[in-house]
């Protein structure tokens, strides 16, 4: 037979989470495939991708129907639980017929959330009553309340529900809704569906529920079922019972419905009544309030501006009064004055405040209006940035002004926002995670029920790289690829064939960090609005859409070096006159200690500069001005890495390559970077400058190169050339220049961004270089709750002298303080001590400063229901009573009685007694107050566990103290360089074992996971059962063990070594020394070199020694000791220790043991198996 036309009304993108298994593209593609005139998009309970499915079908040529799938309840969407109607959760089928209706279905859905969510989004009568016009609505599925009651049998509920909802929403407005599924369920509700309609004239409708876009992903769909509530693939609950919720052709759906043709013709009537026309494109900014006496914001803000650019400059020269005009004019043509003001108002707030705001973000440092007004505080004008790449005149869109303030209080500039635009007007913009390649590889795997070592083996097959898909992995990866081909001896087959069909969708939904937006009036008047788990309202539209559809938004971002930064200034300025602060505004931009610091490369701390691979750049580029760190910044990133740009210019500023330019014409634009084009910026001058292109044209060249879309570029380069020649450049070296441009364009970098970030990095390398421990003691603080974060810092401090000491209540504070220049702990990174107990602490030694003598005086002086004996006996552990009595054995063992006594002389006081303390005088006092007693201290690795314990770190000593000279020579890694090395690269380490936890494995034999921890921080040792039936016995908590294996990158970011062999620290001595290098900062008396010679030649061996000196001009110097070699062994700990003052040893590696040779490592004798060969 003939198929009949048809429309698919019922369809859910992945947008339905972890239900709908179908990206919106592909939906609708598929439709246009089919021929399909029209196409609705009805999600569970949510709007999420109305907008991206509008898009995606006007751009495709297909008429979008928005729509969605509502939840309802009977009774009063305010209920929560209990009485008839109300915990029944019904499904009713919404389309929008026009703007009206999408704006009532904005409301509903938005209401839907904000006022009846209990476990779902639910709709009543009553909104739907108020919400109903623009709207068709169907009967929907079989959780629909008419068909739940056609399915029931009772017939004469399910018309009494049918009528009052096609009363609700208007003759030809609601259908009754069937399908066919194959679900004998289904075949009950459509037979009495088609009576139901005879009885009361309401039409039917067919469609088919779609989730999935073929047949054949039925089984990936029940797997993404799986996912949702962490259930597996046996659990029948998720086994729907049919294969047909995918999108069928026309000819299919008119086979099922052949015998209801006008079920089928209702789709296309539908369909002609749902003509929605968005109005996007315009813009919906919301009204600042202006003083009285100015008629329109153009002018306040002109005035504003020229203010502020005389407060700036002094007396504007005409040049600064032109680009400022210049500005103004295009920002009043535009229309966007309001925006402006908005955000001048709000940073004005945050800084009269306090709250720190960032120099500047993105393109708008490019600005001088924003300079004037005090929303950046970086002179456009002497760093050479461009308005135009800010705000293009030849390209209307709405400007984008990204805000850094202080992390911590980030939230009271979204609160005074909130409070001055109204709550009903202000939220957060919601964000939508995906399903990642590994991600969704585990998740997987884990419905299949295949163990997690496998699956771990198959994730580890992607690649760890951005954006890398699954498709792409396979290609890649031939060892990938056969699994992909196989089920033996695990379905790894069906994995990655079901992983492929779920990666990318969409996963849950989050509050996007920074986005904030702001309207006219009520938001629910312009986006539908979500309800997260949290409580907080947020959009339902991501921040493209809301942009598209005309919203304002502003980003409000928490920068966690501004609040180091301000922190840092505010240690700096106790105890200073106010003339004598230090503002972050005053630090100078080309102060020699710092370039000296960055130099050095010693910039653990500082903003963006830290990482390994930003200090290497540092030590080779030594940076002198400015301008170089602007461009390190710009610089530090793959493409410009892995196209050797980075050593090119490091090559140039080094003098190593000649600076050429590619003409004469642009050495002005490209002088401060060598020759080299950096910056986006500098394509744009340069098209300026030679093909005479307004700066706006120049924006859209550099937008045309980014994109790399040929047709665009072919244009691009025709007016480029036929420019150049109207200013009398050669075709050819026209086209060499714009080929160069187009190359560099992919990888030049937004300046102004750059700029403004590289005066944040350099206000930190101020702070380090000339306040170290305020500014370490800061960075401390910042990070209270990251343990590896705190190792780094104060493992940075001993590399500055500078001593980190346990808490003391008699000086800390909530967070690390420096005083008489040590840093002390924080009493808030003491576990158990809450902020109520800290205020406690300093009002006692305030108001009593006598109390911190004793214990028993400390204990008088608190509120012990502030202070518990929990919180006592944590700052004993910590090291914060240290001061109040002979030990912390002592302390710990007298705190009861102290407790006891303290309360029961504070109920005294309480019922009006005399306060004994207050009426004896101070020899009595002394006497009548008990001591504490003495007793043995504990031992130095029981003091050292206790302070781990409740401060998550070693602090007044490490256990591995006595071996720090001889780990600081051998060649090993460490927690922090383990990060940054290979997956899978053979490493060495050592360090104290300070968790152990044993299993089986999947062959029933022992394996053992390890928490060892060095100098920098901790990190996991994973020893499967071939390892462990070797070294098993050395492996044990507090062991201090070197370990020899490869690495394993985690997504995360962390590293796992995987372990070959375990070592003593004398086998180690033994096994992995190579050349010895003795380094010398200064010279040496011929009687000591005489002694050091002797001491070596004690130890004779086949590895080279090498002395490193410091020659004429501190140029280095390297000495080969002709016939000294050595056996490197354990004598080497006291050789290193003892000498620790008058050289710093390094040894090169031996390499790593061939594959024949795994598990001959130690052997707990002393020395290796290996090292004695």
């Amino acid at each position: 037979m003939a198929s009949r036309p048809f429309v698919h009304l019922h369809n859910h993108s992945d947008f339905s989470l972890l239900d709908g298994a179908i990206p919106i593209k592909k939906l609708v593609a598929r439709a246009v495939e089919y021929g399909m005139p029209a196409l609705a998009l009805t999600d569970h309970g949510n709007l999420f991708g109305a907008i991206h499915f509008y898009l995606a079908a006007q751009a495709a040529g297909i008429r979008p129907i928005l729509g969605l799938e509502a939840y309802t309840t009977r009774g009063d969407r305010r209920a929560r639980g209990g009485g008839r109607g109300q915990t029944e959760i019904n499904h009713l089928l919404l389309l929008v017929k026009d703007l009206e209706g999408y704006k009532n279905l904005v409301k509903l859905s938005s209401y839907a959330y904000l006022e009846g969510f209990y476990y779902k989004p639910r709709l009543d009568r009553e909104l739907l009553r108020a919400h109903s016009r623009g709207l068709i609505a169907t009967s929907a599925c079989m959780s629909g309340e008419v068909n739940r009651l056609l399915a029931a049998g009772n017939l004469a509920e399910a018309e009494r529900s049918a009528r009052e909802l096609a009363a609700i929403f208007g003759p030809g407005n609601f259908y009754l809704e069937i399908q066919h599924h194959g679900l004998a369920e289904e075949d009950v509700i459509r037979e009495r569906a088609v009576d139901l309609a005879r009885r009361t004239g309401l039409p039917l409708v067919a469609t088919n529920d779609c989730h999935y876009l073929e047949r054949g992903d039925h089984k990936a769909h029940e797997v993404l079922l799986c996912i949702n509530t962490g259930g597996d693939i046996d659990d029948n609950h998720f086994h729907i019972g049919s294969e047909e919720l995918y999108l069928k052709t026309a000819e299919e759906m008119s086979e099922r419905f052949a015998d209801l043709p006008e079920a089928l013709d209702a789709t296309l009537a539908i369909a002609e009544a749902c003509r929605l026309e968005l109005p996007l494109g315009a813009s919906c900014l919301p009204d600042f309030p202006l003083p009285e006496d100015y008629p329109n914001a153009d002018r306040y803000l002109a005035d504003l501006a020229r203010a502020g650019l005389a407060a700036r400059y002094g007396e504007p020269t005409p040049a600064q009064r032109e680009r400022l005009d210049y500005e103004l004019d295009i920002i009043g043509r535009m229309g966007f004055p309001g925006y402006f003001l908005i955000t001048r108002d709000f940073i004005h707030a945050a800084k009269e405040r306090g709250i720190a705001v960032g120099p500047g973000r993105g393109s708008a440092a490019g600005s001088l209006v924003c300079y004037a007004l005090g929303i950046t505080d970086i002179d456009p004008l002497a760093h050479g940035l461009l308005f135009e790449r800010f705000l293009n005149p030849e390209r209307v869109s709405l400007p984008d002004i990204d805000i850094d303030f202080d992390y911590v209080r980030r939230g009271e500039v979204i609160d005074y926002v909130t409070a001055k635009y109204g709550k009903a007007n202000v939220c957060q913009i919601i964000t939508y995670g995906t399903m990642k390649a590994r991600a969704v590889v585990r998740d997987v795997g884990r419905v299949l029920k295949i163990p997690f070592g496998e699956v771990d083996k198959v994730a580890k097959l992607v690649p760890d790289t951005l954006g890398v898909t699954l498709e792409q992995a396979l290609k890649q990866n031939a060892d990938l690829a056969a699994l992909a081909a196989t089920n033996e001896p695990w379905p790894t087959a069906d994995l990655i064939r079901y992983a492929l069909t779920l990666e990318g969708l969409t996963r849950h939904a989050s509050t996007h960090a920074a986005g904030v937006i702001i309207t006219p009036d009520p938001l629910v008047e312009h986006v539908p609005l979500y309800l997260n788990n949290k409580g907080e309202v947020t959009t339902q539209y991501d921040m493209a859409m809301c942009e598209a559809i005309g919203l304002l938004k502003m980003d409000f971002l928490g920068l966690r070096t501004l609040t180091v930064i301000e922190d840092a200034l505010r240690f700096i300025n106790e105890g200073r006159p106010p003339a004598e602060r230090l503002a972050a505004r005053d630090i100078p931009l080309d102060d020699p200690l710092s370039f000296e610091l960055l130099r050095a490369a010693d910039t653990v701390g500082t903003f963006q500069l830290e990482s390994a691979g930003m200090r290497d750049i540092l030590r080779r580029l030594q940076p002198t001005e400015f301008n170089d760190i602007v461009a390190t910044n710009a610089l530090f990133r793959p493409g410009p890495i892995g196209g050797g740009m980075v050593d090119d210019f490091i090559d140039r500023k080094r003098g190593r390559t000649p600076i050429a330019y590619p003409h004469p014409d642009l050495e002005p634009i490209l002088a401060e970077t060598y020759g080299a084009i950096v910056y986006q910026e500098q394509v744009m001058q340069i098209a300026s400058r030679m093909a005479g292109f307004t700066l706006g044209q120049a924006d859209v060249l550099r937008r045309a190169m980014g994109k790399k879309k040929a047709e665009a570029m072919a244009e691009q380069k025709r007016l480029f050339v036929a420019g150049a020649a109207e200013r009398g450049y050669a075709e050819a070296k026209a086209t060499e220049i714009f080929d160069l441009l187009a190359y560099f364009a992919g990888y030049g970098f937004n300046k102004s961004h750059s700029a403004a970030y590289a005066m944040i990095s350099m206000q930190t390398a101020y702070l380090k270089a000339h306040h170290p421990a305020e500014y370490l003691a800061a960075c401390m603080s910042s990070e209270m709750n990251a343990t590896d974060r705190i190792v780094v810092f104060m493992n940075e401090c001993r590399n500055h002298d500078i001593e980190v000491v346990p808490p003391d209540v008699r000086i800390s504070h909530d967070e690390f303080r420096v005083h008489e220049g040590r840093i002390y702990f924080g009493l808030g990174a003491v576990k158990n001590v809450g902020h109520g107990a800290i205020e406690e602490i300093v009002r006692a030694r305030r108001e009593t400063p006598e109390a911190l003598t004793d214990l028993y005086a400390f204990c008088e002086a608190l509120d012990l229901r502030k202070v518990n004996r929990k919180v006592l006996e944590s700052l004993i552990m910590a090291g914060a009573l240290d001061a109040l009595g002979p030990g912390r054995a002592s302390l710990f063992a007298a705190l009861e009685e102290a407790m006891a006594a303290s309360a029961s002389r504070q109920k005294e006081r309480e019922a009006g007694q005399m306060n004994l303390l207050a009426a004896l005088g101070a020899e009595e006092v002394q006497r009548v107050r008990k001591k504490v007693g003495k007793l043995p201290e504990w031992e130095p690795r029981e003091r050292l566990a206790k302070e781990k314990e409740v401060l998550g770190f070693f602090v007044s000593g490490h256990p591995l103290d006595a071996l720090r000279p001889t780990i600081l020579a051998l060649p090993l890694q460490n927690a922090e360089s383990l990060k940054d090395c290979p997956d899978r690269s053979e490493v060495r380490t050592l360090g104290i074992v300070t968790a152990l936890k044993q299993k089986l494995d999947s062959k029933e034999r022992p394996m053992a996971f390890l928490t060892v921890e060095d100098f920098l921080g901790s990190y996991e040792v994973v020893v499967f059962g071939s390892v462990y039936e070797l070294c098993g016995r050395q492996l044990a908590v507090d062991a201090i063990l070197g370990f020899e294996g490869k690495t394993s990158l985690q997504e995360s970011g962390e590293a796992k070594l995987l372990l070959d062999r375990a070592y003593t620290v004398d086998e180690a001595l033994g096994a992995w020394p190579g050349k010895m290098h003795l380094h010398f900062s200064a010279g040496f008396a011929p009687d000591w070199v005489a002694q050091l010679e002797r001491e070596l030649r004690a130890h004779p061996g086949p590895q080279e020694v090498f002395f490193h000196l410091a020659g004429e001009g501190g140029q280095p110097v390297v000495i080969k000791c002709r016939g000294l070699k050595v056996e490197p062994g354990p004598w080497l700990q006291d050789f290193l220790r003892e000498n620790r003052e008058r050289f710093r040893c390094r040894f090169e590696g031996r390499p790593f043991p061939r594959v024949s040779e795994r598990g001959k490592g130690g052997n707990g004798n002393g020395r290796a198996n290996w090292a004695r060969r």
